[in-house]
């Protein structure tokens, strides 16, 4: 048997082999209950935790899937795996490992990267109480992101306005205008909110009921869409002192956006960002696991479409149904091999991380 069966093909079904894995292996799960959305066919929606290892531990692992609704499937495998597989039954003394399964449940079962708001969980960390909001650039494109029509002139007119930008300016720019996070248009990707989102108010309650104790937490969150297929990249999030600690776990593997040496732009927001004010005096390395896809034009014109779709477009029509199978393929390919790529990553970043953990004083 190939570890594809550790993959999902649907939120219920990920959930599901989850709470089974947990059952199996002794572990309670606490699910935490999304009040104001539901999923695809009218389901509940849950952020589910599960613990292996002491309470109040000192050093404490946290592996992360959903933050990225879409995204899910490959970080909830490898959650999934890794408990299938008996993974972390010999932990270290005073060392814990917690699971969080689809952080933005309502993106995973919905195939959507945002969440019930159109709000980019991973630009939604941001201080709300102060008046500056960042834009990046991307008031300059956001008509030419949303066009009137997908399978008409509008949409032919705003490629050819995109197309100039990126020859004037680069692709890099593009990306960074796209993608670092912007909190002016609602209707527009990568939106930040305007407030805390549910899922970011309950995983900051989870960092605190798990790790309240701790004095050395990790964070492996996984992610799909950008660089080369299938590889896992290691992005470090966060605090000057965060990227030091993943450097010293992960060595030369580490890229970093705001030194330019990532696939990811530099943005604003992050789950990093929320895990060092929700946890002041722990030591923390913070790494978003990204995994590569599909060509970066494919991925970006996959979000464009889907948020086309739901700002304007009709959910059930043929075109509807052509623009989500096209965003969920360009963060899931169905394939094994890349599924085995996750795999196999997975599990030795994981192993790295426990080794950081355990080197910690």
């Amino acid at each position: 048997m190939t570890v594809a069966h550790y993959f999902s093909s649907n939120y219920a079904e990920a959930r599901e082999k989850f709470q089974t894995a947990c059952q199996q292996r002794g572990l309670k799960v606490d699910s935490r209950r999304n009040p104001v959305a539901k999923g695809a066919a009218g389901e509940d929606l849950f952020m589910d935790i599960a613990q292996i290892g002491p309470t109040g531990a000192h050093k404490v692992l946290f592996l992360m899937s959903g933050t990225h609704g879409v995204e899910g499937y490959c970080g909830s495998g490898a959650q999934i795996g890794m408990l299938e597989e008996g993974y972390f039954t010999d932990l270290p003394d005073d060392t814990a490992i917690v699971l969080v399964h689809a952080m933005n449940p309502y993106g995973f079962s919905h195939d959507r990267r945002v969440n019930e708001d159109n709000v980019d969980l991973n630009r939604n960390f941001l201080d709300f109480t102060k008046p500056d909001r960042p834009d990046g650039g991307y008031a300059r494109i956001h008509p030419y992101i949303l066009p009137e029509d997908w399978d008409g002139p509008a949409r032919r007119d705003a490629n050819k306005q995109l197309a100039m930008f990126i020859e004037q300016n680069g692709m890099k720019a593009f990306q960074a205008a796209v993608s670092g996070g912007q909190y002016q248009h609602q209707d527009g990707v990568f939106f930040g909110g305007h407030k805390p989102t549910w899922s970011n108010e309950t995983f900051r309650q989870v960092v605190r009921d798990y790790a309240n104790e701790a004095e050395t937490v990790g964070f492996i969150d996984f992610h799909t869409g950008l660089g080369p297929y299938g590889y896992g990249e290691l992005i470090s999030l966060g605090s000057l002192d965060q990227k030091g600690l993943a450097a010293d776990w992960f060595g030369d593997d580490v890229t970093d956006p705001d030194a330019g040496t990532s696939s990811s732009a530099p943005v604003v927001g992050t789950v990093g960002h929320g895990v060092a004010e929700t946890l002041p005096n722990a030591a923390i390395a913070f790494i978003a696991l990204e995994y590569g896809t599909r060509d970066l034009n494919q991925v970006l014109t996959a979000l464009r479409g889907d948020n086309w779709l739901y700002h304007k477009g009709e959910l059930g029509s043929d075109l509807g149904t052509r623009i989500k199978a096209d965003i969920r393929d360009a963060f899931y390919p169905d394939e094994e091999a890349w599924k085995a790529k996750v795999w196999a990553r997975a599990c030795d970043v994981t192993d790295r991380a426990l080794a950081g953990l355990a080197r910690a004083g």
